[in-house]
């Protein structure tokens, strides 16, 4: 279905070689911004902040804060794509329909799997460290 109008603008064209890296970046850095307006990712960030405090304050191992840092960026990576499929169904769906509730309650189940694991983590290092396990 191609649509024509004023609105509509044609597609860039393709980056390769090394500028396609620095695109790349710049794309990032964009979605970054894009996250950034969404409350639950301010949240997940005053968690992190927190959370890193509490692990440098319990003298956490390098191990532990490699495992915290690979669950944060795998959180963030989960909400930045439930806030593409936000995004997309609500492009898409105008008014309420079934396959967008069903499309943002999976993204919400993804980002909250993320969140148990996360906590899972700093559970078990702060009873670890505080020796109740």
């Amino acid at each position: 279905m191609k649509i024509e109008g004023p609105h509509i603008r044609p597609k860039p064209e393709r980056i390769t070689g090394i500028r396609h890296v620095f695109a790349a970046t710049v794309y990032s850095l964009g979605g970054a911004r894009r996250l950034w307006k969404e409350a639950a990712f301010r949240h997940i960030v005053a968690a992190f902040l927190l959370c890193l405090a509490l692990l440098i304050g319990i003298g956490a191992s390098w191990g532990q804060f490699s495992v915290f840092l690979i669950l944060f960026f795998g959180l963030v990576a989960v909400e930045a794509l439930n806030t593409a499929i936000e995004c997309i169904v609500d492009h898409l769906a105008h008014h309420w329909q079934e396959f967008a509730r069903d499309a943002k309650d999976l993204g919400s189940l993804a980002t909250m799997c993320m969140l148990a694991a996360n906590g899972v983590f700093i559970g078990t290092v702060i009873f670890q460290h505080f020796e109740i396990l």
